[in-house]
């Protein structure tokens, strides 16, 4: 066994939710601002995992799942020894790519133990993170590991963007967790009980995304602007058909329209976790600690 360190990121996505998983855009950036170190120690003797960080103990369930997962599909039979270090800054279940960073840190530890490639890091870390979401787009995990902004197309595309310009960004948590696997599967369903709404959904999302890119990559932030709020309502529109903005994250987003945001959807599977926020004029006194400032990738 070798002594290992990796650093892996959050993510926040723009549009594109649920329909990456049929093979449309979506267009995600990494949030650099948390992330999940994992530290590794040789140490011969029996397994010792320590949790650190503001959101460490949230991932002690989910670390001893997913290495188990890991080592079966590894037919690493031999117990494992040695000590773990985990902190992390990412909550769980809030739409920030907490199951990605940790998926995509345990393939990385794999890699350096030698039993993945480095060309199977990343297939590996989305096999693993299917237990989260019974089928992983692998999106969270493209941008967790390459901490890089993408329009990224499952199997394939992972286009990075050149942006002209930067808008006030902001993330925001509803107060009310999230179920990504729970999400998935309802939307799924919608292709049984109503296919037709559910297909036209899908290209909903897909024009999302693509005026969202239109938007950045505009000369100025003028007309770009105004694409950029029309994409935002276009995909919450889409997380409102498919039945996943009720609750505490209904409540969180009109409060943030009331209060002066040009335009508001929720950010990842839906259902709570994290709201993305587009402000044209400055963020009232009363919300500045809640509302975190996204800086330009």
């Amino acid at each position: 066994m070798r002594d290992f360190e990796t650093k892996t990121f959050g993510k926040w996505i723009l549009a594109g939710e649920h329909s990456v998983l049929r093979g449309c855009p979506a267009l995600a950036f990494p949030l650099t601002s948390r992330n999940l170190d994992l530290k590794y120690m040789a140490t011969g003797t029996g397994l010792e995992v320590e949790f650190q960080g503001p959101n460490g103990e949230e991932l002690k369930l989910l670390f001893y799942g997913v290495i188990e997962n890991a080592m079966k599909r590894l037919n690493v039979k031999t117990p494992l020894t040695g000590q773990f270090t985990l902190s992390s800054s990412l909550p769980v279940g809030a739409g920030l790519g907490a199951s990605a960073a940790l998926c995509g840190a345990v393939a990385r530890w794999c890699e350096s133990q030698g039993w993945i490639t480095t060309e199977g890091v990343y297939e590996f870390a989305c096999r693993l993170e299917d237990l989260f979401h019974g089928e992983s787009s692998g999106v969270d995990l493209a941008v967790s590991l390459s901490a890089q902004g993408i329009r990224f197309v499952r199997g394939g595309e992972r286009t990075p963007l050149t942006l002209n310009w930067w808008p006030d960004l902001y993330l925001s948590y509803s107060g009310q967790r999230g179920m990504t696997s729970s999400c998935v599967t309802k939307v799924k369903a919608m292709f049984d009980t109503q296919p037709e709404l559910a297909r036209v959904l899908d290209l909903k999302m897909k024009a999302a995304v693509e005026m969202a890119i239109a938007a950045l990559t505009e000369k100025s932030a003028g007309e770009g602007l105004t694409q950029l709020k029309a994409a935002l309502a276009t995909g919450r529109e889409c997380f409102e058909a498919w039945g996943l903005c009720g609750g505490g994250l209904s409540t969180h987003m009109d409060l943030l329209q009331k209060s002066g945001a040009s335009a508001v959807k929720p950010t990842g599977s839906g259902g709570g976790g994290y709201v993305l926020s587009l402000w044209e004029q400055p963020v009232p006194m009363e919300l500045r600690d809640i509302l975190v400032k996204i800086p330009r990738p």
